[in-house]
């Protein structure tokens, strides 16, 4: 199954050299290119792809805008990788809470391109180890008492599932948590999708978001 892909960026080289590395996988596809925020969201609405390569900041609309923009229609099933350098750390969190599912740096090889690309058009979330850490001290510096989603209670989970959410806010792996817990890994995979449907979240990149905001856990509980 070809992953259909379109990449936002304000700069043409940009856009062309990710077009090439992308285009060279067997399994992907670029069916388009944006300039901009605006053109993204038209893109989106117009082609329906798998995943967006989005930069933060571009003209006319940033990436954040385009992305709360993209992710706010039902049935939307684009993904939305961001693409990050350290001097735009602040605006992760913000991105996050738009709905993007996966942050790259752009210092990135052509290879964790194509594999981050593939990781989010199946469904999973992903976060650049370096991303994380500044992730996790974005969340020491804000508030974590911002509101809860409508109508979401922790106490819907049980306390296996509310384990497994731990974990997976601390950024662990499926696999990592089956160790942990002893357990089957498809048995943490059974649990987390648990989760996911009864705080209606999307992925792990939401659901380490909600372990944070509701202090399920705190930024100096997240080491491995």
């Amino acid at each position: 199954m070809t992953i259909r892909v379109i990449v936002a960026d304000d700069q043409a080289m940009v856009r062309e050299a990710f077009t090439i590395l992308l285009g060279a996988q067997p399994d992907i596809e670029v069916i388009a290119t944006a300039e901009n925020g605006t053109q993204a969201v038209e893109q989106a609405g117009e082609l329906t792809p798998d995943v967006i390569v989005m930069d933060i900041r571009m003209p006319d609309m940033d990436g954040i805008e385009a992305t709360r923009r993209i992710t706010s229609h039902a049935g939307t099933p684009a993904k939305i990788l961001i693409l990050t350098t350290f001097n735009l750390d602040e605006y992760v969190y913000e991105a996050l809470r738009a709905g993007a599912s996966g942050f790259l740096l752009k210092s990135a090889s052509g290879v964790q391109l194509a594999e981050a690309v593939r990781v989010l058009a199946q469904g999973e979330a992903l976060l650049a180890p370096e991303i994380t850490k500044r992730l996790i001290a974005e969340f020491s510096r804000v508030s974590p008492a911002a509101k809860r989603p409508t109508g979401v209670r922790i106490d819907a989970l049980t306390d296996r599932e509310t384990e497994v959410l731990t974990h997976v806010a601390q950024g662990l792996s499926n696999a990592e948590i089956a160790r942990k817990l002893v357990v089957a890994e498809e048995t943490v995979k059974t649990h987390f999708g648990r989760v996911l449907r009864k705080l209606q979240l999307r992925d792990r990149t939401q659901a380490a978001i909600f372990a944070y905001e509701t202090g399920l856990i705190t930024p100096g509980s997240a080491a491995r």
